[in-house]
């Protein structure tokens, strides 16, 4: 018998009785009767509901409905950008293409606040956190495809991304589409400020590349980006 206690389900202790109370008639008047319960359940002091205990009955049926309540489920066609969804981790993993963004950096970097072109990315998120690595092509890829460290600053080398500056708020019952373009609203309104624990993301200067990028129509040069020895594989396992 020794650990059977382990084996058992969560115990429910019974703290509060409600009694409702309705007269008859065509407009019937309700009045609700609060109880507590002591240590064997059964319930003592009765006492009109307050609005204290009604508001904290609320909250819980609202956290009970939003933990039923499906979370990343898509509000339509899934999109091909999506690549991978665990809903036991609240996780998912996308790819976006090369495409324009609108970024912000801190006035210490001397680097002017704009547009510029960005490379096509792998974005690997949770609720809680955020990991973004490169890719090498805007073609959708595979297991076996090859990452490339993220060209931008506040980006450790294992991909985690910094969100200092902006205070992440993702909805508990956000629907799939709302969560990956949180993410990416989060990361690129986020001020870039600093190079990570001295690591440089790319070959070269990354001041003196997003200075040639930002407020121009020039492509993101390929040839910037470091190899990283981790595919997509790699990423899923």
């Amino acid at each position: 018998m020794k650990g059977i206690t382990e084996n058992f389900g969560t115990l429910y202790h019974p703290k509060l009785a409600l009694v409702f109370y309705q007269t008859k008639g065509m407009n019937s008047d309700t009045y609700v009767e609060s109880f507590d319960m002591d240590k064997k359940g059964n319930p003592i002091n009765a006492h009109p509901l307050t609005v204290r205990e009604a508001n904290q009955l609320v909250k819980t049926l609202k956290t009970a409905k939003e933990e039923k309540e499906p979370c990343l489920k898509s509000d339509g066609i899934i999109s091909n950008a999506i690549l991978h969804i665990n809903l036991n981790q609240n996780k998912v993993i996308w790819f976006t293409k090369a495409m324009q963004r609108e970024l912000c950096f801190t006035e210490n970097l001397g680097i002017p606040n704009g547009k510029a072109n960005v490379p096509p990315m792998l974005w690997i998120a949770n609720k809680n956190s955020l990991s973004v690595f490169a890719l090498g092509s805007s073609r959708r890829p595979n297991e076996n495809t090859k990452l490339y460290n993220a060209p931008f600053f506040n980006v450790y080398e294992n991909g985690n991304a910094c969100m200092g500056t902006v205070d992440v708020q993702i909805k508990k019952i956000a629907s799939l589409e709302e969560f990956t373009t949180a993410w990416e609203s989060y990361f690129f309104n986020s001020y870039f400020s600093h190079l990570m624990l001295d690591y440089n993301p790319i070959n070269g200067n990354c001041v003196i590349l997003w200075e040639s990028l930002v407020n121009t129509n020039n492509t993101f040069p390929k040839e910037v980006l470091k190899k990283n020895d981790k595919t997509l594989k790699d990423i899923l396992s």
